[in-house]
């Protein structure tokens, strides 16, 4: 047997977490990021790592860059709130606290994740490698083809490049991702004393939600990190926290601060056509524009926004296809099933997906299968929880453009019910018990 070697095209979070896993273990692999460099092309901030996606981490990554992952992630969140456009409280509940590394939820930068998960990597991740595409060969390796005239060939190809996957397109063309009919801004803001008195106090040391007429919509992020806006640490920071991030090369690449991060969506009809062309200060002014009758410290926030930080997105979810024939070709994460944002679902399930390729494959390396078995394993784990779970997510967040929310007259009745759901939840304790388990629970699921 010849040894197993795996071509992973994108380093984003699933790719990077396959890779480490597949190094750790002795299996040979590469990575191929069109990107330049390791802090290139990064948008999102917050994403919640919940304990499917903790699992996943620790079992690939080397035990001390797992704790450096604990260690630089953001102060956990202290309550879920729900608001009102005014800045009036709907209902606030406390979060359970739970500091344990694996089975809690963390609240993680993207850019500070990224930072991890290319940690001594530097000899496994090709920057500047656009890929083209592929070509499978008959003795079942395949070869990938970069913009620049180079190529790479492998026994596996993992496409981890996202929802605009080019291996997907040319792999499985018929596989579509469709549009919701919702798009985002989102922006940070520095956290500084005006800005953190802007926020009643367990926003601020929440996660929040605003929910607002013709189906505008806001989710608001306090992350707080472990070193001060000059990447020291703070003098609060001690023990084993303070030797990993001393010793952690990644600060150097990350220029993550305390922030305050806000998302604001609505339906794409609300939107100018020209909206995902837009940037920094014309996005910030279309805000502003949209939310006039918004409370004047939300508003605030917004006008506070970095403009560099400013973009739009356009909320987009995979349609489930049948199984596929299986060959040294597969796909992960938002390369197969693309979900719409909150939850952290798609991080997570990335994450997932990432720990049960790298066993099947470690597998194949140790001689117990061959490599097509091992991605036919895990194919056919991963496509029915993948597609179950950009189902859940669709119909847990609500955010398709033909919600009731986004309707003239039906939304402004749904606005109201819901409203009176999270004040009647949040009054009754056995539903208030039971919402806060299940805000875990489903985040959880399938573990």
């Amino acid at each position: 047997m010849r040894p197993l070697h795996v071509i992973v095209i994108g380093a984003g979070t699933g790719g990077m977490c396959l890779a480490q896993g597949l190094k750790r273990a002795g299996v040979s692999v590469a990575v191929y990021e069109r990107h330049k460099t390791r802090s290139d092309g990064l948008y999102g901030y917050r994403v919640g790592i919940d304990p499917m996606g903790n699992r996943a981490l620790k079992e690939c990554l080397p035990p001390e860059l797992f704790d450096t992952y604990v260690a630089t992630c953001a102060r956990s969140p202290k309550f879920f709130n729900v608001l009102t456009e005014g800045l009036r409280t709907t209902a606030s509940f406390e979060l359970l606290p739970n500091d344990d590394p694996v089975d809690s939820e963390r609240s993680v930068s993207r850019m500070t994740l990224r930072q991890v998960l290319l940690t001594g990597m530097d000899d496994v991740v090709h920057h500047g490698k656009e890929f083209t595409h592929y070509e499978l060969h008959e003795d079942g390796t395949v070869t990938a083809f970069f913009a620049d005239g180079s190529r790479a060939t492998g026994d596996v190809l993992v496409a981890a490049d996202g929802t605009g996957s080019r291996v997907r397109r040319q792999y499985l063309p018929h596989a579509e991702v469709k549009d919701t009919g919702v798009i985002a801004i989102s922006a940070k803001v520095e956290i500084t004393a005006r800005t953190r008195a802007l926020l009643p106090a367990e926003a601020f040391e929440g996660i929040s939600l605003t929910f607002a007429p013709k189906g505008r919509f806001c989710i608001w992020h306090v992350m707080e990190f472990k070193w001060d806006r000059d990447g020291s640490l703070k003098h609060t920071v001690g023990g084993n926290d303070a030797e990993l991030i001393e010793r952690w090369p990644g600060l150097l690449y990350d220029n993550t601060r305390d922030y305050i991060n806000w998302g604001f969506s609505a339906a794409t009809d609300k939107f100018p056509p020209d909206v995902l062309r837009m940037r920094g200060e014309e996005l910030k002014r279309l805000v502003l524009d949209m939310t006039r009758d918004w409370h004047p410290h939300m508003r605030e926030l917004f006008e506070a926004a970095d403009p560099g930080s400013c973009f739009p997105v356009n909320i987009r979810t995979s349609v489930p296809i049948p199984p596929w024939k299986t060959t040294g070709v597969t796909l992960l994460g938002d390369a197969i099933h693309t979900m719409t944002p909150g939850h952290g679902v798609g991080a997570n399930t990335a994450l997932r997906d990432a720990m049960l390729l790298c066993r099947e494959l470690v597998a194949a390396h140790a001689g117990d299968k061959t490599a097509l078995e091992a991605v036919g394993a895990y194919e056919a784990e991963m496509i029915p929880y993948g597609f179950a779970r950009v189902a859940d997510s669709l119909a847990q967040n609500g955010t398709g453009g033909d919600d009731p929310l986004h309707r003239p007259v039906v939304g402004r009745l749904v606005l109201a019910a819901t409203r009176a759901f999270f004040r009647t939840t949040a009054l009754v304790p056995a539903l208030r018990r039971k919402f806060i388990g299940d805000l875990t629970a489903y985040r959880g699921a399938d573990v």
